[in-house]
């Protein structure tokens, strides 16, 4: 993931590092005023230069994604999405799944739910985003997929959800 340190946008996982020698340990001048009201410091500025403490110099700063974290990030919210727990996320139900009645689509629903049958064949890339499974003799598959808030384009970063529209959507295996 290409990131630039001022870019605007929080990517979750993501934290600056000296671009000499890697190190986390940054610190950077900056002013701050004290509200009397509030006994308390607001940052009012930023200055456009870095120190290292590890290098005890001036250096300028990379970014570091930790990928783990994304990935059991997006594996937690993509989980919560399937049990009904995810305030920006939308679950559509085919046409195909929807014919089988009320009876069946709930029971298919509560499947999704709680499926757990995550292998390295359905899910290589740990983010639990694809299902399937069987019901009355008829193979359900299940999808996550990731847009942007305005479902116009794929998410900026599927890791947060203040940028990505979860949509999960339920299908008999013969409506891929």
């Amino acid at each position: 993931m290409n990131i630039e340190p001022n870019d605007g946008r929080a990517v979750v996982g993501a934290h600056p590092v000296c671009a000499t020698c890697g190190a986390s340990a940054i610190v950077r001048d900056a002013w701050a005023v004290r509200k009397n009201m509030t006994c308390a410091w607001d940052l009012q500025a930023n200055f456009d230069t870095y120190h290292c403490e590890t290098c005890a110099k001036e250096t300028g700063i990379a970014w570091k994604v930790d990928e783990t974290f994304r990935k059991q990030r997006v594996r937690r919210l993509n989980d919560a999405l399937r049990r009904g727990d995810v305030m920006h996320g939308t679950v559509l139900i085919t046409s195909g799944v929807e014919s089988l009645g009320e009876h069946a689509c709930s029971a298919i629903l509560n499947k999704v739910a709680l499926f757990d049958g995550f292998s390295k064949d359905n899910d290589p890339h740990h983010e639990h985003d694809f299902g399937s499974f069987d019901h009355e003799a008829m193979k359900i598959f299940w999808k996550i997929d990731y847009y942007d808030r305005d479902l116009k384009g794929h998410s900026p970063d599927k890791a947060n959800p203040e940028v990505t529209q979860r949509v999960l959507t339920v299908m008999l295996a013969s409506e891929y």
